[in-house]
Formats: structure tokens, C-alpha cells, sequence
């Protein structure tokens, strides 16, 4: 049985839960998310907890029960805590500036690359941080990736974008040659 599918996912005050055959959506004052239940696999209502089952011990069943009830607590937290991703930028020169919805980022380039949020997600800056913040797991993940990719940090300096307690492993530079 798995361990993470069979535990209760607690439902907060103020979230709305609506659960049909194939769908489970939430619903509270920050938004909406919803997502599709796998054939062979139930969720039910029991008081104040939602209890994700699978009808039998098939392998397939077997992996998606933990992987349903995950995606479900992420939609549950997301609307009712947020989820947040916080970038550093380190180098000499490299910077990022904060403006309603977009990212205005300066990392080496000969030009400013400018990152427009999408729905559901907003960016602000804390100290030398960048900070994406928003309801949906996925999303805000999906975007710090994509703001990393833009100037990911390399090995001899440690210089570009990472991710807040990113390890960068550093490499040794040229050695010098001796003159003979």
C-alpha cells in the first residue's frame, strides 16, 4: 500500500472542494485549479480530510495512487498557503528589477532580457532575490526554471542565475605553463 496515497489530505477553512468521477476541482478566493482522476481511482469526502483509494492492487493503480494524492495536496496548499520560488543572481554587473508583472534582468548580455509573469503568478524582488510566488505548484516552478535557463550558473566563477542554496560545483581555471 502506498505510504503517501494513504495518507488524508486536511482541507482548510475557506477552500472548496468539488469532486466528480473524473475530476477533482478547488476553488478558493486566490483561484481555481483542478485535476483529472485517473480511471481506477477514487476520492472521497470523510468530514474535514479527502481520502484518496485505489480499487485494486494493479501495478498501474499502484503508481498513481501516491502521484493523485500528491497533486491534490498541491492544489489544496497552493490555494490556500502559495507556493514560492526564490533566485539569486550573482556576478558583477548582473541584476534584476521588479515592475508589476514583468522581470527586467541584466546577466551579461548586450541587451536587458525582460520576463513577463503568467497568470497566476507574481514577481517581486527581496534584497539581491528574485521571487516568484503564485497558487499552482507546476506554474511557479515551471517559470523559476525558465528564468534560471536564461543565464544558468557556471563552473569557474559561479557567476549567473540559481536557485536560493543552490550548490555550484567550481572547477580549477588553466594552470600556467612553466617556461623552460
Amino acid at each position: 500500500m502506498s505510504r503517501i496515497g494513504r495518507m488524508p489530505i486536511p482541507i482548510p477553512a475557506g477552500v472548496d472542494i468539488d469532486i466528480t468521477s473524473v475530476s477533482v476541482a478547488v476553488k478558493s478566493g486566490t483561484g481555481t485549479l483542478s485535476q483529472r482522476i485517473p480511471e481506477g481511482i477514487s476520492v472521497r469526502r470523510e468530514e474535514n480530510d479527502l481520502l484518496v483509494e485505489r480499487e485494486s492492487d494493479n501495478r498501474t493503480l499502484r503508481s498513481l495512487h501516491g502521484l493523485t494524492r500528491s497533486l491534490i495536496n498541491n492544489m489544496v496548499v497552493g490555494l490556500s498557503q502559495g507556493f514560492t520560488k526564490r533566485l539569486e543572481i550573482v556576478g558583477t554587473g548582473y541584476r534584476a528589477v521588479a515592475s508589476d508583472d514583468t522581470f527586467t534582468i541584466s546577466a551579461g548580455f548586450s541587451h536587458q532580457v525582460l520576463v513577463k509573469a503568467p497568470d497566476g503568478i507574481a514577481f517581486s524582488m527581496d534584497g539581491p532575490r528574485m521571487v516568484i510566488s503564485g497558487f499552482d505548484k507546476q506554474l511557479v516552478g515551471e517559470t523559476a526554471a525558465r528564468i534560471r535557463r536564461i543565464r544558468p550558473p557556471e563552473p569557474y566563477k559561479g557567476k549567473g542565475i540559481r536557485y536560493q542554496g543552490e550548490y555550484v560545483r567550481r572547477k580549477a581555471g588553466k594552470v600556467g605553463s612553466k617556461k623552460r
